[in-house]
């Protein structure tokens, strides 16, 4: 099996530096469009069997183009982004900065059940990852191609490599930035591509950061 994991276009929000998280379902803006078309240019070639994207619609429209050849789709809130709770839909500040910090302090000191206020710990988001790749590995397909969030992408990431969840701070991503894993015999993944965005810089012409 072959996994093509990406996160999903910029939105809006991205761009205002609003939080997001799982209650707020933004939609792509301009970029996040060209963002999804120039994956799909760079990718239209893959013969993918099956499409995967979080409940969240910024998702949708990220792989919209792949899904307009009619591949089969499954959607599941199992990658949706991460909750961060009273963050969700206000601008980044110092305050809230720190309260962040505070919380990845917590997970990488082991503390897996930190959280934001009315928010998601490190503990159910790896839960439900846990239970996505293990969903993942009961599929007959051989080529899928996931869409999926940020947090939520360095959380998978993490999981599939194996490390312990504090680790998911080194996993790297960018809008529509891809990973690329083979499922090997022994059930590890080996990794091919790690946040890939040449696609981004061929297809606008530009360095994306």
């Amino acid at each position: 099996m072959t996994l093509y994991i990406m996160r999903h276009g910029q939105t809006e929000l991205n761009r205002l530096n609003i939080v997001q998280g799982s209650s707020m379902d933004s939609a792509l803006n301009q970029m996040g469009y060209a963002q999804a078309n120039a994956f799909y240019e760079a990718h239209r070639h893959v013969e993918f069997d099956l499409i995967v994207t979080s409940k969240l619609r910024r998702t949708h429209q990220t792989v919209q183009r792949f899904l307009d050849q009619k591949i089969p789709w499954e959607q599941t809130a199992d990658i949706n982004e991460i909750c961060w709770g009273i963050h969700e839909g206000k601008p980044h500040s110092p305050v809230q900065n720190e309260q962040f910090l505070q919380m990845i302090s917590a997970w990488k000191s082991g503390d897996l059940d930190a959280s934001i206020e009315a928010g998601e710990s490190a503990r159910q988001l790896i839960a439900r990852i846990t239970r996505f790749v293990q969903w993942v590995k009961t599929r007959p397909e051989r080529c899928i191609l996931v869409a999926t969030h940020g947090r939520t992408m360095r959380a998978l990431i993490t999981c599939l490599k194996g490390l312990p969840p504090p680790l998911m701070e080194d996993m790297e991503h960018s809008n529509t930035g891809l990973y690329l894993a083979h499922l090997q015999p022994d059930g590890s993944w080996k990794f091919e591509l790690e946040n890939d965005t040449k696609h981004l810089n061929v297809e606008l012409g530009f360095t994306y950061q």
